[in-house]
């Protein structure tokens, strides 16, 4: 086996009857889903039968997409699979750490359903949506962003020919058009606010209070690449803590995240959670790797038989 990095989901990845498989299947994965349901009753349900509607609202998209990384990640882990390296995309980072032992699965599932009800009250007193931009560099996506409003922002760096954009309606109405006129296309993100940007500034702001208030992370077993540094988790846990609340309205460069793991000797990624973004965005970043996208119980025993 080669050097392996597990790469978490993110909001937006979600769809109906996700992971509910891996509960019968591994023992590891079921104390994840049971845990979750004990902090918040039903949410194993949810992730069984809720409609596209119901998941893409972020208080319940967020702890759904949790539950299902987390899950994945354990069953692999279980099954002799154990990664050198972790990283999530935004909201997997906190299942990238809660799986690298920042958090027990208890607390990291409470500060994600935090990290929701936070983000997603940020997002009512500030309304906005996201656009991911594809056949277009990021310096031309930049520019555009600037052209389009002073409320628009480029916020992730997804690979070198996709670059989201985050911002007011009226802001992102304006890039749509820019976009067309430059060759590119402007598609929408399924999520319910600016998230990474500006607007989010509230959300930083009480997640760091709430980190603060006897939720600090604990040191980490395995190195977390961070979604706003594009390096390791800082080992000093009040500067791992601000990292953390600064992430919500931060851009994620993961094009230079997955670069730097790339260059740490990692050639095998596995995407845990729901749904293929994340493979696609480093088959479209780097050369000569092995992807594998995990989100089911059969492909838990097939990778794990392939590489363990």
């Amino acid at each position: 086996m080669g050097s392996v990095a597990f790469l978490f989901a993110g909001q937006g990845a979600q769809h109906p009857a996700m992971g509910v498989d891996l509960i019968e299947a591994s023992p590891a994965a079921a104390e994840v889903f049971a845990i979750a349901d004990e902090v918040r009753p039903g949410t194993s349900e949810q992730c069984r039968s809720a409609s596209k509607e119901e998941l893409s609202q972020t208080e319940n998209t967020q702890p759904c997409v949790f539950v299902h990384d987390l899950a994945a990640a354990a069953a692999l882990r279980e099954r002799g699979v154990v990664p050198a390296a972790c990283a999530g995309f935004s909201l997997g980072e906190v299942a990238a750490l809660t799986f690298a032992g920042a958090f027990d699965t208890r607390a990291g599932f409470e500060l994600v359903c935090e990290r929701a009800a936070l983000m997603a009250t940020a997002a009512e007193r500030h309304p906005g949506g996201m656009r991911a931009v594809i056949k277009l560099d990021a310096a031309q996506v930049e520019n555009l962003a600037k052209q389009a409003g002073e409320n628009c922002w480029p916020v992730n760096y997804n690979s070198p020919q996709q670059t989201v954009v985050a911002g007011a309606p009226e802001a992102l109405q304006a890039l749509d058009v820019l976009v067309k006129e430059a060759g590119g296309r402007a598609m929408k993100v399924a999520v319910s606010g600016a998230f990474h940007s500006p607007y989010m500034a509230e959300a930083t702001e009480g997640l760091a209070t709430y980190i603060q208030a006897g939720h600090a992370l604990s040191p980490l077993l395995i190195p977390v690449m961070a979604n706003m540094t594009a390096a390791p988790y800082p080992a000093d846990p009040r500067a791992a803590s601000d990292v953390l609340a600064n992430q919500v309205s931060h851009a994620v460069r993961w094009v230079d995240t997955l670069h730097a793991l790339q260059d740490q000797g990692i050639d095998t990624f596995i995407e845990v959670g729901p749904g293929k973004t994340l493979s696609g965005l480093v088959k479209r970043t780097l050369s000569d790797v092995r992807v594998y996208s995990c989100e089911t119980a059969e492909q838990v025993a097939a990778i794990a038989d392939e590489l363990a």
